[in-house]
Order: C-alpha cells, then sequence, then structure tokens
C-alpha cells in the first residue's frame, strides 16, 4: 500500500465518522424533542383571509434562535403554504399533515434575520412565537416566497391574543 492509498483510506474513515456523528446526533434531538409536536388540522369553518407561499426554515426554543428543536411534523426545512385564517395560522408543507396554530397558542410575530442555518438580509424571517404546549413556547421561522412580509406579518398580529392576565391594570379611576 502506498502512502496515497493510506491517506485515502483515512480520509474516507473520517468523513464516514463525521457522517456517523452527525446521523447519532440528529436521532438524539428527535428523541430529545418527541415530547413536543405541533397540533394538527384546520378547523371545519375557518375562513381563509390570504394563502402565502413560504420557506419553512425551523423551529428552535423561544428567544434562542440557534437551538433548533425538531418539533413533529416540523423537524425539516420545507417549502409549502401560509394560510391565514379567521382562527389561526395553517401551514401547509410539502410532504407533511397541516398544522394549525389556533390565535390562543400564539405568543407573538415578528422579524428575525437569523436562524439555525439561515442568515438573511435584516428582517427577511418571519418569527412565529407559539405554545407547543402549556409550558414550552417555541419560535419557528418563515421566509415568504415573494415580496415583502410587512402586510403578512401585520396579518399574522391581528391574530395574537393577549392573555387575560397581561391586560391592563386597574388604576382605581371610574368613568
Amino acid at each position: 500500500m502506498s502512502t496515497r492509498d493510506i491517506a485515502i483510506a483515512i480520509t474516507i474513515v473520517v468523513a464516514l465518522l463525521i457522517l456517523l456523528t452527525m446521523l447519532l446526533a440528529w436521532r438524539r434531538r428527535l428523541r430529545r424533542d418527541a415530547g413536543l409536536s405541533a397540533p394538527l388540522g384546520v378547523p371545519e369553518h375557518a375562513e381563509v383571509l390570504r394563502r402565502d407561499e413560504v420557506l419553512y426554515v425551523s423551529t428552535t426554543r423561544h428567544d434562542q434562535p440557534l437551538e433548533r428543536l425538531a418539533v413533529s411534523p416540523l423537524a425539516y426545512r420545507a417549502r409549502g403554504e401560509l394560510a391565514v385564517t379567521d382562527r389561526g395560522i395553517a401551514l401547509c408543507l410539502d410532504g407533511t399533515p397541516t398544522v394549525f396554530l389556533a390565535s390562543s397558542r400564539l405568543v407573538g410575530v415578528d422579524r428575525a434575520t437569523v436562524t439555525i442555518d439561515r442568515v438573511v438580509e435584516p428582517g427577511g424571517l418571519i418569527r412565529i412565537a407559539w405554545n407547543a404546549d402549556d409550558e414550552t413556547v417555541v419560535d419557528s421561522y418563515l421566509r415568504l416566497a415573494t415580496g415583502d412580509p410587512k402586510n403578512l406579518i401585520t396579518a399574522l398580529q391581528h391574530l395574537v391574543t393577549v392573555p387575560d392576565d397581561a391586560a391592563a391594570p386597574d388604576t382605581g379611576a371610574t368613568r
């Protein structure tokens, strides 16, 4: 065996070890996040207000854009359609069941520039913060396929409900 053959063999072994490590890490992440899932199915009488083509980028821990979560069925990047309804958001991604985030689950909607695996122009991503369960808030990132996301963000922000405990404090004043 020549030194060239040994170098090639070492390179192949290192590459395979890296791929194996990546696979094991992803499987561990899937197990870790198995308890989290996005709600499926659209309510029967939801009125669609607008539809937009989007690229679903990722879901992360709330306010931690570099900590990916493997929330089922939002574990992988995909193209699809975002439908804004009078009751919430329907996310129809290629190859997955429709995810429906009811208004009561929504925590906030704003713009973002960075998330895991993606850096775009300032404000080029739409960040939707929502309750995955009673104790866990997550952020899902979308990129609008065409156009400025300003109008879409405004429509989404109208869906966010304010919790009862966040209402204006009682000042004791009477009218």
